[in-house]
């Protein structure tokens, strides 16, 4: 008995420097503002790329070579989009995992890189559907971006803070987009809810709950696999 109180009492000191709360599976990293730093640059590249790609859906679509025109185009049209998506990419991606730790509910639904790959491609095949689907009218087309977004968070997050964090930041992100449009920064060609299209909010919500999966997968102390077999 005395031996097992021993084991037991070295056991979690062990443990406890094994998965250190820093970041994304790299053990060389201790310091906690370089690993915030690395995975903000992370979210913000990805999201500086995604911004890229979904704007090449929406805008040249029809275009299925890239000749020099199409990539100046997507620079000169709106050069502020990917800093600003990029910024706010890493600023959720950030938050997310900030806030599981608040509430001391750790999200461990689908904590595999495969899922998280799987949710980017649905999150873009929703943007691109609000650009290329034909709709009879537009509460239809808002009425199905509504369901698939909400799919998109039932099948890769399920959590309520995931879902609470993505309301709040869809009707912010739709507020300054509604703001930006009254100024004339620039504009939607159909607009149906006040000065933009009715389906943005959906965008919005699946892009943030995208990103939010990416920054919990970067934020993970280690690989799931290894917290299966400490169990």
């Amino acid at each position: 008995m005395a031996d097992s109180t021993v084991v037991s009492d070295q056991q979690p000191p062990g443990s406890g420097q094994t998965t250190p709360s820093r970041g994304p599976y790299i053990a060389v990293i201790t310091n906690r503002n370089t690993n915030l730093g690395i995975r903000g640059f992370m979210l913000f590249s990805i999201g500086v790329f995604l911004a890229l790609v979904l704007n090449l859906l929406q805008v040249q679509r029809n275009v299925t070579l890239f000749p020099p025109d199409v990539i100046s185009s997507i620079f000169s049209s709106a050069w502020w989009v990917p800093p600003c998506c990029g910024t706010a990419s890493a600023m959720i991606g950030l938050l997310y995992p900030c806030i599981d730790s608040r509430l001391g509910e750790p999200h461990k639904f689908k904590r595999e890189w495969s899922s998280v790959m799987r949710c980017v491609a649905v999150f873009v095949g929703i943007n691109h559907a609000s650009a290329k689907v034909d709709f009879a009218n537009n509460v239809q087309l808002s009425l199905t971006l509504a369901a698939l977004s909400i799919g998109l968070w039932w099948t890769f997050d399920r959590s309520r803070s995931g879902f609470g964090l993505g309301v709040v930041i869809a009707l912010l992100a739709t507020l300054s987009t509604q703001l930006l449009v009254y100024n004339g920064v620039f504009q939607y060609t159909s607009p149906d809810f006040l000065y933009i299209r009715s389906w943005l909010p959906c965008i919005f919500f699946a892009g943030v709950i995208t990103m939010g999966n990416i920054g919990r997968q970067l934020a993970l102390n280690h690989p799931p696999q290894t917290d299966q077999a400490a169990g």
